[in-house]
């Protein structure tokens, strides 16, 4: 089913009872996306990124759609645990956790329930001190995950390309965490995660750079050849130790590389549903634009000049203006170079916003995904030319796990 046409003019229709600010999700093209996802991944299970949608029922709806989509990528603890309280299983936390009381929590669901409890995040012995600390004589087995490094250590490792996360990189290293998680009986090693961020987050078309977007292609080629050898040799060395229920990799700018990987049982992907602006600029596929917000223009301080009430939802990360929210509709509307997205008011440049009048809205699109939905209660979700549902947030729903 071919996307509506994202227009101005169309979206104005549809929330013209709608008091702005709000944030919504257009269906159709969230569906194109997630259908161009499942055909990048092909035929391997696409694990679902909570972090990446920040949206209990849209994460429903999302693994009812297809039997490609199963399970989820958590991103702490007790965000786990409260879905679990909603009826979710098959769940595995991508990132570490130090919450003595959450892991309390877990130990009491992995004893009541061993194959189904979510599956922990490691990368040390500490983190093992951590979930043994919590475990009592007779306690059943917590399951984990082993976190690998995918990073890229050209020139000998003086160099170092990729997320800073886990200290396990080298087959040494995982057979050495795989023994240390064997000597403890009430924990059990059920599946690697390696996350390749610098080929899966970095876009390799860059606006305006074509000698960094080469650079970046070179590396991204380099790292995924090199990947695929070292993550095979661990997954092969660490099998020795008992059998994995899954190997985990990928992201959404890296699917029909990793899907090519053999050791590879299953990807993870989030962002690609909502499509932020961060995946606006790769060469191996194309996203439709699915999540937006809408803003009120209050202002009118010059004719070509139209100032929006709030805007200022800056994604995370290094701190540069690519972490700004970017004018999507009317065409042809940018931020002011010196005032940026605001607190309290976003004044909008250009032709367009010369057109726009107060009461008027006008349409920005995030840098990331599920960051959007820290800053609305709930997201309006579009169908065609019609708003079909509103569904809350996270947030909406009085919770806030970061």
């Amino acid at each position: 089913m071919p996307v509506p046409d994202q227009s101005h003019a169309r979206y104005e229709e549809i929330f013209s009872e709608v008091e702005a600010p709000f944030a919504f999700v257009d269906l159709d093209a969230m569906w194109a996306n997630a259908d161009d996802m499942l055909r990048r991944a092909s035929g391997k299970p696409i694990r679902i990124a909570s972090k990446s949608i920040r949206c209990r029922p849209l994460l429903e709806r999302i693994l009812a759609r297809d039997e490609g989509f199963r399970g989820l990528l958590t991103f702490t603890l007790p965000e786990t645990l409260w879905l679990a309280e909603h009826g979710f299983d098959d769940m595995v936390i991508a990132y570490p956790t130090a919450d003595i009381e959450a892991l309390a929590r877990l130990a009491v669901q992995s004893a009541a329930n061993p194959q189904g409890a979510p599956v922990l995040m490691v990368d040390c012995a500490e983190h093992l001190d951590l979930i043994d600390s919590v475990l009592g004589t007779g306690a059943g087995a917590v399951r984990v995950c082993m976190d690998l490094d995918a990073g890229w250590w050209p020139l000998r490792g003086r160099m170092k390309v990729g997320p800073k996360r886990s200290p396990v990189h080298t087959v040494e290293q995982a057979v050495e965490l795989a023994r240390e998680i064997q000597r403890r009986p009430q924990i059990e090693l059920v599946g690697i995660m390696a996350y390749e961020g610098q080929i899966a987050g970095v876009g390799d078309k860059p606006p305006g750079r074509r000698f960094r977007g080469a650079a970046i292609r070179f590396m991204q080629r380099r790292s995924t050849k090199e990947l695929l050898v070292r993550r095979g040799r661990i997954v092969v060395a660490v099998h020795e130790f008992g059998p994995l229920e899954f190997v985990n990799g990928g992201g959404t700018g890296s699917l029909e590389t990793t899907a090519s990987d053999p050791s590879i049982t299953e990807l993870a992907a989030g962002s690609g549903f909502y499509a932020p602006t961060l995946f606006d600029h790769y060469t191996s596929f194309t996203l439709t634009p699915a999540a937006a917000f809408a803003l009120p223009i209050v202002r009118k301080p010059a004719s070509s000049v139209a100032t929006a009430l709030g805007g200022g939802y800056l994604a995370s990360g290094s701190g540069d203006a690519a972490r700004l929210p970017t004018p999507w509709l009317p065409p042809g509307l940018a931020l002011d170079p010196e005032e940026g997205a605001g607190e309290v008011q976003t004044p909008l440049l250009g032709q367009a916003a010369g057109e726009l009048r107060i009461g008027d809205r006008a349409y920005l699109r995030h840098t990331k995904a599920g960051e959007l939905c820290e800053h609305f209660a709930s997201l309006y979700l579009v169908e065609g030319d019609e708003i079909v549902d509103e569904v809350p947030t996270y947030r909406g729903e009085g919770q806030t796990f970061i």
